[in-house]
């Protein structure tokens, strides 16, 4: 008989861990033999039990998804990580892909998408769920088609660029261009996103690469 594939359940919500355990193991050719709440006790029992996959929730409070990637990844550069999340855009698919993780599905996805990517990732090879791979190729195709990647922005947002790369505050910036601090927020956040960015430091030294500020 065939070897089950043992998984490891990394997720804060109990009920999701037990529906989802129970979605597993149903199936003969899986086994959970370990689940966890948060990223620190994952990372625990995933050096315990080496698993063959690891299915991990992002947003988790204290360690977090991201961090826990790392831990593992950092010790076992060969760990398969399927990442399940409610953050299903693509700059999380990004981050979690570039932390380690070799699967990404959302916590929409269907229960037969569910097995799939896990025997997938447990053979080693990467799975997106179909609509975020598709966003994800579309994601770069617009971002080949731009030399610039600022050019992605619209004129409002290449604006908010600008001024919080001189150091205006929110506020600031919302004087200045005459709209309120939450839609500069809204801007910020669009605009990050387009850029794949994930803090102020990163932008300002893409702005620096593009010449839009002197370094």
């Amino acid at each position: 008989m065939t070897k089950p594939i043992t998984i490891l359940l990394i997720d804060d919500h109990p009920v999701v861990r037990t529906g989802y355990r129970r979605l597993l193991e149903s199936t003969p050719d899986m086994s959970v033999v370990a689940e966890a709440e948060g990223g620190a006790e994952g990372y625990q029992l995933w050096q315990e039990h080496k698993p063959d996959v690891i299915i991990l929730d992002l947003n988790m409070p204290g360690v977090c998804g991201f961090e826990t990637i790392h831990r593992i990844i950092s010790n076992d550069p060969t760990a398969r990580i399927l990442v399940f999340s409610m953050l299903n855009n693509v700059t999380m698919v990004h981050r979690a892909l570039k932390a380690g993780a070799i699967g990404f599905i959302s916590k929409q996805s269907g229960i037969g998408e569910m097995i799939h990517a896990v025997r997938q990732v447990s053979m080693g090879k990467t799975y997106i769920e179909s609509e975020l791979a598709t966003a994800l190729a579309m994601h770069a195709t617009r971002k080949e088609n731009y030399e610039n990647p600022f050019d992605l922005l619209t004129k409002r947002e290449f604006q908010i660029v600008k001024l919080i790369v001189e150091g205006s505050s929110n506020i600031e910036i919302a004087d200045k261009i005459s709209i309120s601090p939450k839609t500069v927020s809204v801007h910020y956040l669009n605009l990050m996103r387009k850029l794949d960015l994930q803090n102020t430091t990163q932008l300002i030294r893409l702005a620096i690469n593009h010449n839009i500020i002197d370094g």
